[in-house]
């Protein structure tokens, strides 16, 4: 029996084991960096207890992190620095007991957990842990998410999915504004419909994930016609969470009602025409440069639950003028 191999059978074995190896070492950093994750917590859980124990627990603590950092870096190496260990002590305050988000925080890096627990709101914290694993965040990403207040802009839609008679549609997941700073382009008011639209397909993968989880692609100036007429639509997603298509109407100017009443046809025409049967009503969403509250007020926005107004920012703006920003559109909904 011949053991020669062609060259194409080899490559397929060769490929096949090289698969085997990978899916190993993935395996080994998860479960290197579980046991590590765990490590850490205990360490915590220990300076936190060592200092209860102290006289003057501030003094105290402080000589006895100086001491440890010392004797476990002469031991270790590096990875045992003061601020290291003052954020292995802050992750066991953040989540004291092994819970849920023990868990969650375990089944991420060590440089995600860093991020997460400098949050003060315990909720921001689950949720930035909860989407990191569900969404596979990045280290870079979660960062961008936490600087871009996710979570808080999350909280606006969430009190308008309150108000809805639709709470099954999960609207929440709808933010306001949307922070598109990775496409480099000017904060302007001579930017082009033409040209948002090719920054944001050219940045396609980056802009699903600003949108949200469930986000699949499905086209760009998307016709649909009439008997009479052809309309093309921006951009359009599908969201399988929602288990809807989702339209995107482009604005680089200050919402009108022009605006409003034209997003409100492109919905009711893609019901009719591209919905299929098991599909949730279409939400259209009009991305605009800014909006006046007054015209969201007493427009359809209003009373209809598949539309939405949301402002875009092509810059990222300072912390406070987000935080203002997302407080003005809570009042609003109040």
């Amino acid at each position: 029996m011949s053991t020669n191999l062609s060259d194409s059978d080899a490559n397929e074995f060769f490929s096949e084991v090289k698969e085997i190896l990978q899916r190993a070492r993935g395996q080994a950093v998860k479960t290197i960096n579980s046991v590590m994750v765990e490590a850490y917590w205990s360490i915590g859980e220990r300076i936190v207890k060592e200092e209860q124990g102290g006289a003057a627990k501030a003094t105290y603590g402080k000589r006895v992190l100086e001491a440890l950092c010392k004797s476990l870096t002469n031991e270790f190496g590096k990875g045992f620095s003061l601020a290291n260990l003052r954020n292995m002590r802050q992750f066991y305050l953040s989540c004291p007991e092994k819970g849920i988000r023990y868990t969650l925080s375990s089944e991420l890096s060590w440089s995600h957990n860093c991020l997460v627990m400098r949050e003060e709101d315990e909720a921001a914290r689950h949720y930035y842990l909860v989407e990191s694993k569900k969404q596979n965040w990045s280290v870079r990403e979660l960062e961008r998410q936490i600087k871009t207040q996710s979570y808080t802009r999350l909280l606006s839609s969430q009190k308008h999915e309150a108000q809805t008679k639709t709470p099954s549609l999960k609207l929440s997941q709808l933010k306001d504004p949307y922070v598109l700073e990775f496409l480099n382009l000017p904060e302007s008011p001579r930017l082009k419909e033409k040209d948002l639209e090719t920054a944001l397909i050219n940045d396609l993968q980056k802009f699903l994930l600003e949108l949200g989880g469930g986000f699949s692609f499905v086209a760009r100036q998307m016709r649909i016609s009439t008997e009479t007429n052809h309309f093309y639509l921006d951009l359009v997603f599908y969201n399988y969470l929602l288990k809807c298509f989702v339209i995107l109407d482009l604005k680089t100017t200050k919402l009108t009602h022009q605006d409003i009443g034209q997003m409100d046809m492109y919905v009711r025409m893609f019901d009719d025409l591209k919905r299929g049967e098991d599909d949730n009503p279409t939400i259209g969403i009009i991305l605009c440069a800014d909006k006046d509250e007054t015209m969201v007020q007493y427009s359809v926005l209003k009373e209809n639950e598949q539309l939405f107004a949301s402002k875009y920012r092509t810059i990222l703006p300072s912390e406070e003028t987000l935080k203002a920003e997302i407080e003005r559109e809570r009042k609003r909904l109040d």
